[in-house]
């Protein structure tokens, strides 16, 4: 059923494609990558139900065997988001099914379709029996908290902000009913420069990092840290690179940056602007609001109380700040509740891999963005930026629960 659905994959690429586009506002750029990021975890967990092993474990009570059986959870309830739709769906849908559980998503009510009645279909299509796969759509302020309380999923898996991902973890461990979950939460990505990067690669770098999706992405830079001696340089480098990004059409193939997917999020955004002015931060690059594409904005001397630095953006925001020397880098890129993604760019990969050692995230990477996931390496954060892992070898472990038997060969003497 899984090869099956990663053919339907294939086969069905620019109708995917065309949704993702159309219900959340990706460029085309970003549901292509979004396409191939769904289709892997599909195939990547075609190989789960091969790789779930028991065990033998030896028993200090003469005569016994002890045996452990890996075994499904039962129901699985997925609550996706509306930024990554059908990746973060797909994420934990298709390991769940894999390894043998049934499946109940709850889809961002900006995406339904994307986040929810999409995946369904191309597992129906796949040849999933009628039942393992529901869909309820609607809103999660009126429905979430219920969802979660429900006596049938015995495992949640959420992606979404630290607030509501918190609220989650109270209500599944606080409740009549105590389930695991998994939380894939907000992050602050740090994308540290040190003196010796190679400029133009870090500065392409981080205009990807940060403009993909319109920066509508968990892993996305939000902080962009550049050791003094190059700081001036990137900056300008950096604000040439941006006020040449296209912003519009997302149905366009070179439309870089466009629209924010509602207006309440645009609001905030339009908010953090405006304080980012208010506390002091240096414009580098502005634009104007065209309904609800909201152009590059990019500051300098931005510090590390402002809120443009404490809070995550989820937009085509970003600040630059700048770090004395390595050591004020590393403190800079660890002031954070959050540690979901991160990257370094210097010359020296040792030192970069020290570095990276030392930022206290679930994911950094050496000269490249922090934007990466893939299928068979693990996903997750730390701080406030989540619980638990998603991929390979660890969505094995998410997604089923061990059962301990053991098997009492000759007769035990007990002691009365």
């Amino acid at each position: 059923i899984l090869h099956r659905a990663v053919q339907i994959f294939d086969e069905r690429r620019e109708e995917i494609i065309g949704w993702i586009i159309r219900e959340s506002g990706s460029t085309r750029i970003k549901a292509q990558i979004e396409w191939g990021a769904a289709r892997s975890i599909t195939l990547e967990s075609a190989s789960f139900p091969a790789r779930v092993h028991g065990r033998i474990l030896p028993s200090n009570v003469p005569g016994k065997e002890n045996r452990v059986y890996r075994e499904p959870l039962g129901v699985v309830g997925v609550i996706s988001p509306w930024n990554f739709p059908l990746h973060l769906t797909q994420r934990s849908v298709a390991p769940a099914l894999a390894l043998g559980n049934a499946v109940v998503i709850k889809p961002a009510s900006d995406t339904p379709v994307t986040g929810g009645l999409l995946a369904a279909r191309i597992f129906e299509e796949a040849g999933v029996p009628a039942g393992v796969i529901s869909v309820l759509v609607g809103s999660g302020a009126e429905i979430g908290d219920a969802f979660v309380e429900h006596p049938v999923p015995k495992f949640i898996s959420f992606t979404g902000s630290t607030p509501v991902g918190a609220n989650i973890g109270r209500i599944a461990s606080g409740g009549k009913h105590l389930k695991h979950v998994a939380l894939e939460l907000g992050g602050n990505s740090p994308f540290v420069v040190l003196a010796d990067a190679d400029l133009e690669q870090a500065v392409a770098a981080a205009v990807m990092g940060k403009f993909l999706h319109q920066g509508q992405i968990c892993m996305a830079i939000n902080r962009i840290i550049v050791e003094d001696a190059l700081y001036d340089r990137f900056v300008e480098r950096y604000a040439e690179r941006v006020k040449a990004l296209k912003v519009g059409d997302p149905s366009e193939p070179d439309t870089v940056v466009g629209p924010i997917i509602n207006r309440k999020q645009l609001d905030t955004l339009l908010s953090k602007v405006a304080r980012a002015r208010e506390e002091g931060a240096r414009p580098v690059v502005e634009g104007d609001v065209r309904g609800q594409l909201l152009p590059p904005h990019v500051f300098a001397d931005v510090t590390a109380e402002m809120e443009i630095t404490r809070e995550e953006i989820f937009g085509p925001l970003v600040g630059i700040q700048r770090a004395r020397d390595e050591a004020h880098a590393l403190a800079l890129a660890n002031d954070s509740e959050f540690g979901l993604s991160s990257a370094v760019f210097t010359a020296d990969l040792e030192r970069g891999a020290r570095f990276a050692r030392r930022i206290k995230a679930g994911m950094t990477h050496v000269n490249d963005i922090p934007v990466n996931d893939e299928a068979h390496a693990p996903f997750g954060g730390e701080k406030n930026s989540g619980l638990g892992r998603f991929n390979g070898e660890w969505a094995i472990e998410e997604f089923t629960t061990d059962h301990w038997i053991s098997v009492q060969m000759t007769p035990r003497k007990y002691p009365f």
